[in-house]
């Protein structure tokens, strides 16, 4: 297979070595993603730059905050994979879950990871009513919510001395000053912010680590979450 330059050299930004074996699962993943797009409503994006940017390499930018490895990952509200996916293509070793609220994308998923020969456990459920707490050493969130609603969808699922990882736009100093009760009471701390430029966005990625062990009673219903923060 003849590989486009192109988004080979979108990828390469990442700084992480791509196969032409992983390129191949990529055009997959491309292609998948535009057909069911169609159907349901995975992304606005569909330019075949723009979705290996916003979203391939997006994801990939994650390995600026954390060293991939054989973790135990857990991707909350993955939507159409991201980050969950263009991770699990690089670094096949991951232990990845993807839970989403959503049944359609969920069957997207389920679809989609089978072509691509990956291994994914698929969850069609809520993220506050999944029963595995201070279980992961990764739990990432790439939804468009605050940082402190965010935050106690994800860090009550990550084990004691792994870490929560959001994606953040430029307000993200903000969103940290807002979140910092959270933190508190999650029994986490941030540990690292790094900051990137895609397409001449301002982007942060914020990994914070988990201290102890979650508290009874959280996350709340998202009801709860969403109309009182931590």
């Amino acid at each position: 297979m003849i590989y486009v330059k192109r988004e080979l050299d979108i990828l390469n930004r990442s700084g992480l070595e791509i196969t032409e074996k992983q390129l191949s699962l990529f055009e997959t993943y491309y292609k998948r993603l535009i057909e069911w797009n169609e159907k349901i409503n995975l992304t606005a994006v569909t330019d075949k730059e723009e979705v290996y940017t916003k979203h391939f390499l997006d994801s990939l930018e994650m390995t600026r905050v954390i060293d991939i490895s054989d973790q135990t990952m857990l991707d909350i509200g993955s939507g159409a994979g991201f980050p969950g996916i263009p991770l699990k293509i690089l670094f096949p070793e991951i232990k990845l879950t993807i839970i989403d609220a959503l049944r359609k994308r969920i069957d997207f998923l389920r679809l989609l990871t089978d072509e691509l020969g990956i291994e994914v456990e698929l969850i069609h459920g809520r993220a506050e009513e999944h029963d595995r707490k201070n279980a992961y050493d990764l739990v990432t969130a790439r939804a468009v919510a605050s940082l402190n609603i965010l935050s106690e969808l994800c860090l009550p699922f990550v084990r004691i001395g792994g870490y929560f990882v959001a994606y953040k736009g430029s307000n993200y100093n903000e969103e940290l000053k807002r979140s910092a009760n959270s933190f508190r009471i999650l029994r986490s701390e941030v540990e690292r912010i790094e900051t990137f430029t895609l397409i001449k966005e301002k982007r942060a990625l914020i990994a914070v680590k988990k201290i102890e062990e979650t508290p009874d009673g959280y996350p709340r219903k998202f009801k709860k979450i969403k109309s009182r923060p931590l």
